[in-house]
C-alpha cells in the first residue's frame, strides 16, 4: 500500500533523474508512479526517448538540466554517474543533494512510503557479492521470512517495495557506486565480503573506493571478512564496535569460521554447528567465506542453524563464477568470467596447478603484476585479449618469464575468442586447466561478463564436438 501523504519533502518538488539507461528508467518509473513531477537529462536523445515511452517524464539535455538547476529541490543520479560529472559538480556547488537510486528508496520506505518499513540487509565487497547474497537470500526464505535478492541481481530495489505479495526482507547486492550516492542508506544488518583495488579510475583512490564500501557498516549490524587484512585495518580506524567477523580458519569470539571441518557460529552461540565445510557449493575457498558471510547475517536476524543447513544443502551458483565447462582428453576447461578484477582472478587461479589463463580486458586501473608474481609457477601459458593486454603481457614477461604468451589483436568479440580457444587447444596437455579468469572488466569487447563466458564456453564446445566426430 503506498502512501502519498509521507513523501519526503525534497521529493515533493522538481525532481532532476541524471541518466536515462536502465537505473534511469527505474528511477523515473517508481517517481512517476509516486505522481512526483520528474525530468530525464541525458545527452543520449536514443535513450530518452526509449525511456519517455515507457515513463510519463520530460526529458531535456545535459547542458538544458544545467541551465535550469535552480528549478530542481533534488538530483537523483544513475549510479554509474561519476561525482566529476559537469551536470552533478554543478549541483553540488548550487546547494542541491545528489543521491542514487539506493538511497532514493531507502528514504521512501524509511517514510513509510510503501507502509511498514522493510528489514534491508545489505551486501558489498570487491569479489563474492552474487553468490553470497543469493545464498543470504536462500537462508532468510528458509528460515521463515518473506525475503527477496534486489539491488545488482534478482529485482530492482523499486519492484520490490512496491511488489503485490509483500517482501519482508530485502536482501541487497549493492556496488561502491550505488553506496557513493546513498549518504544516509543504514542497513539493519551489512557485511563487506573483501577490498581489493577495483573502479579505482571511477573513486580517483583505492581508499575512497573503500570507504564507500564501508558505507554498509552503519547499521545495527556491522560484519566483514576478518582473514582481509586492509578490511581489518580500517574498520580498526573507523571505530566501529560489535564488529563481527567471519574467517575460513578457527573463529575466535564475535566470528563464524571453520572448525573440524565444519563451519560454525561463535559469534551468535557457541561454535554452533552450521554446515560441513566440504559440502559448500562453489567448492573451495572462496564459497566457504561467502557461506560463512551469508550465515553471519543470516543469524544475526535470527536464522536456526537447521535453516542455513537446508539453504546451502540445495544452493546453485549462479553462472560464469567457476563453472566446469569440459573435461576433455585430460584437459578441464573452466569459466569464470565473472573474475573481473585481480583479487577475483586470485581466487580462482590459486585452485590448480597447471594453468592455461584467458585474461584480458579493462583492467580499471587495477595493477595486474602482483597477481601474475603470486601465481608464477602455476601459469603455464597465457592467452591475452582486451583493451590493457599490453600491461598484461608487460607483467607476465617479468614475474613469469617461463609461461607462453599468445596475444589476440582481434576485438570483434566471437572471433577474438575463437582465436583464443583454438590455441588453449592446441598448447594444452592432460592434467592442464584452460581458465577463464579475466582479471578485467568485459565492456571494451563484450556486452558483458556472461557473454564473454558464453562465448569461451560455445567455442570450447563446438570445438569439442568437431573433435569428437573426426574421431568417429
Amino acid at each position: 500500500m503506498v502512501s502519498l501523504s509521507h513523501l519526503p519533502q525534497a521529493l515533493q518538488g522538481r525532481i532532476l533523474v541524471a541518466g536515462a539507461g536502465v537505473s534511469g528508467l527505474s528511477i523515473a518509473k517508481m517517481l512517476s508512479e509516486l505522481h512526483c513531477d520528474v525530468v530525464v537529462a541525458d545527452d543520449n536523445e536514443t535513450a530518452r526517448h526509449m525511456l519517455i515511452e515507457v515513463v510519463d517524464v520530460a526529458d531535456i539535455s545535459t547542458a538544458q538540466a544545467q541551465e535550469q538547476l535552480d528549478s530542481f529541490s533534488i538530483v537523483v543520479t544513475s549510479p554509474g554517474w561519476r561525482p566529476t560529472s559537469t551536470l552533478l559538480v554543478d549541483a553540488h556547488r548550487q546547494g542541491l543533494e545528489v543521491i542514487g537510486d539506493v538511497e532514493l528508496a531507502w528514504r521512501l520506505d524509511q517514510a513509510g512510503v510503501f507502509g511498514e518499513p522493510h528489514t534491508w540487509l545489505a551486501v558489498t565487497g570487491t569479489n563474492g557479492k552474487t553468490t553470497t547474497t543469493s545464498m543470504l537470500a536462500a537462508m532468510m526464505n528458509e528460515g521463515g521470512f518473506a525475503a527477496k535478492a534486489v539491488g545488482n541481481i534478482g529485482i530492482p530495489v523499486s519492484e520490490a517495495l512496491v511488489a503485490k505479495n509483500r517482501i519482508d526482507v530485502l536482501v541487497a547486492e549493492l556496488s561502491s557506486f550505488q553506496l557513493h550516492w546513498s549518504p544516509t542508506f543504514t542497513p539493519d544488518a551489512g557485511v563487506v565480503l573483501n577490498l581489493a583495488e577495483d573502479h579505482i579510475d571511477w573513486h580517483g583512490s583505492m581508499r575512497d573506493y573503500a570507504l564507500a564500501k564501508m558505507e554498509v557498516l552503519k547499521g545495527k549490524v556491522a560484519i566483514i571478512g576478518a582473514d582481509d587484512p586492509y578490511l581489518v585495518q580500517l574498520t580498526s580506524e573507523a571505530d566501529l564496535s560489535g564488529l563481527i567477523g567471519f574467517t575460513v580458519n578457527e573463529p575466535a569470539t564475535g566470528q563464524l569460521g571453520v572448525k573440524a571441518g565444519e563451519l560454525v557460529d561463535n559469534a551468535y552461540g557457541n561454535n554452533v554447528v552450521l554446515a560441513s565445510a566440504d559440502g559448500i557449493n562453489p567448492a573451495g575457498p572462496a564459497g566457504v567465506l561467502d557461506a560463512l558471510a551469508a550465515a553471519a547475517v543470516a543469524r544475526s536476524q535470527g536464522v536456526a542453524p537447521e535453516a542455513i543447513a537446508r539453504a546451502l544443502d540445495s544452493f546453485e551458483v549462479a553462472g560464469h563464477r567457476g563453472q566446469v565447462v569440459a573435461e576433455h582428453d585430460g584437459v578441464h576447461f573452466i569459466d569464470n568470467s565473472k573474475a573481473t578484477n585481480p583479487h577475483a582472478a586470485d581466487s580462482a587461479l590459486a585452485g590448480h596447478d597447471s594453468v592455461i589463463w584467458v585474461v584480458g580486458g579493462q583492467l580499471k586501473g587495477a595493477d595486474i603484476a602482483p597477481l601474475v608474481k603470486k601465481h608464477e609457477q602455476r601459469i603455464k601459458a597465457a592467452l591475452v585479449l582486451g583493451a590493457d593486454r599490453a600491461e598484461i603481457v608487460a607483467a607476465l614477461k617479468e614475474h613469469a618469464p617461463q609461461a607462453s604468451v599468445f596475444v589476440t589483436d582481434k576485438t570483434e568479440p566471437f572471433e577474438a575468442m575463437e582465436e583464443i580457444v583454438t590455441e588453449a587447444f592446441s598448447i594444452s596437455e592432460p592434467g592442464d586447466t584452460v581458465l577463464l579468469a579475466p582479471a578485467a572488466a568485459s565492456l571494451d569487447m563484450f556486452k558483458g561478463m556472461g557473454q564473454r563466458g558464453d562465448l569461451f564456453a560455445h567455442n570450447i564446445i563446438g570445438t569439442i564436438k568437431g573433435l569428437t566426430e573426426e574421431k568417429g
